[in-house]
């Protein structure tokens, strides 16, 4: 293992965070957030959502199980940077195929070890989430984490979308049934959950509703990704013209597309919510779940009274967690229930996507 080098993360608001430096080499930028799963952290570097920012872990050992090829969520990882409090020198785990420092190397991700991650999240959670910078020289990360412009007023969707169609084939015994999701940073668990529901054809996220629906779906499925859903307003346009016309389920991202298509308005947490233990409860049925989340919006409950009703709500901060449409086949959810990582409470919402389907017309 190479020697590692003094370096620092350095935020906007001048605070330093001494450490040693680890995967790629150079000075990275982005939105500093926290995440508080205890496992799972190869899962989290590679979920498109944290395009744009750099996640510091709660947890104080990362890297322990290494990595594998397997688990991960995307193609690569789409994260500026890691902060870890430790990570591991040796992995040992049988399914691992290299470690975490040489995963994040090759890959071009930055990253920092030994920071005080206590003092970190302590000052994003009262502070909110704000630029940083790792590097070397601290008086040029300053200047670097201050010129970062965060994740406000961008589109990183068109930065994770893929550039062209795909299809995942149905899991043995799946309905003879097609879902269209459209892809705003979509995960591979997610499509291992939709593949138990049909076969699945994934598009990009430019795609318009007439293209869509060229493809005779029997439900639409609005994926998870990242940023500011203000700053995705074709993929708005596309959700507004499904409704009504096609069942429609969206998560994270994609329930705030929904959201906005129904006129309603979206805001940035203070924070985000990103972890795997965060407390939601379904208010169709009462039953609390803890649920996996990564998100910095969200969508404004009263915003969308007219059109939808609040179907799940986080008990921590009381913020919207799902909707459903009251005129139209159509529902989202803040929280991942595909959980990877985290628990798996809420996967019973890929049967309610089935059950609307076969409402709808497509098979059960």
């Amino acid at each position: 293992m190479a020697e590692r080098r003094p370096g620092a993360l350095v935020l906007a608001d001048g605070s330093v965070f001494e450490g040693d430096l680890m995967g790629a080499d150079g000075t990275a930028t982005g939105e500093v957030v926290f995440n508080t799963v205890l496992s799972g952290y190869q899962e989290v570097i590679t979920d498109p959502s944290y395009a744009g920012q750099m996640i510091a872990f709660t947890s104080v050992h990362i890297g322990n199980y290494g990595v594998n090829a397997v688990d991960d969520e995307s193609r690569r990882p789409f994260c500026r940077g890691v902060i870890v409090r430790e990570v591991a020198r040796r992995h040992s785990n049988h399914r691992a195929e290299e470690g975490l420092e040489v995963f994040l190397r090759r890959h071009g991700v930055a990253g920092i070890t030994g920071v005080d991650t206590r003092r970190l999240t302590r000052l994003v959670r009262d502070t909110g989430a704000m630029p940083g910078a790792i590097g070397d020289d601290e008086a040029e990360l300053l200047v670097a984490a201050r010129a970062e412009p965060g994740t406000d007023g961008v589109d990183l969707v068109a930065t994770v979308t893929t550039a062209e169609p795909y299809v995942v084939a149905p899991s043995t015994g799946a309905p003879d049934r097609t879902i269209v999701a459209l892809d705003f940073g979509i995960k591979r668990t997610i499509l291992r959950h939709l593949a138990r529901l049909g076969r699945v054809e994934v598009v990009p996220a430019s795609t318009t509703s007439d293209e869509v629906l060229a493809r005779s779906p029997h439900g639409v499925f609005l994926s998870n990704g990242p940023g500011d859903p203000a700053m995705v307003p074709y993929a708005v346009d596309t959700v507004r013209d499904l409704l009504g016309r096609v069942p429609v389920f969206g998560i994270c991202l994609g329930h705030q597309l929904l959201g906005r298509a129904l006129g309603g308005t979206t805001v940035k947490l203070p924070f985000g919510h990103h972890g795997g233990n965060h407390p939601v409860q379904d208010l169709t049925t009462g039953v609390i779940e803890i649920t996996s989340q990564n998100h910095n919006f969200a969508v404004d409950a009263d915003s969308v009274a007219p059109l939808a009703r609040l179907t799940h709500v986080n008990l921590n901060d009381g913020v919207c967690e799902g909707i459903e449409v009251l005129d139209a086949p159509a529902f989202g959810v803040q929280h991942h229930p595909e959980a990877g990582p985290g628990p798996h409470d809420s996967t019973y919402l890929f049967d309610r996507f089935a059950d609307l389907m076969a409402r709808a017309g497509g098979s059960r």
